[in-house]
């Protein structure tokens, strides 16, 4: 009787010149258009999740700490209704006080 052989059969080996060019003859992945789909989907739901959780955590901080209230004033694009045009005086800078002099 002949004893099974303990080790299965090994393929014949390759050279380092033979695997080189094969992995250069066949890549193993690229992305496709659903992997990218996917991924900017992960993407973009993590950052509103970020933006939504951030927000929510920033709004509940003690008084000094709260977001503000940015005036009309100062950004005027941002007026829901409308455009806001402000008189040019308003516009400008105040004028400077006048040196004070020295009193005698």
């Amino acid at each position: 009787m002949s004893q099974p052989n303990p080790r299965p059969p090994q393929p014949p080996k390759k050279s380092k010149k033979a695997a080189a060019q094969e992995a250069l003859i066949s890549p193993p992945w690229f992305p496709d258009a659903k992997w990218h789909l996917r991924t900017l989907l992960l993407i973009y739901g993590v950052l509103i999740v970020a933006y939504l959780g951030i927000s929510r955590v920033l709004s509940g901080l003690p008084k000094p700490y709260q977001l503000r209230r940015i005036p009309m004033e100062m950004t005027p694009w941002l007026n829901p209704g409308g455009k806001l045009h402000l008189p040019e005086e308003q516009l400008k800078a105040p004028p400077d006080d006048p040196p004070a002099t020295p009193k005698q």
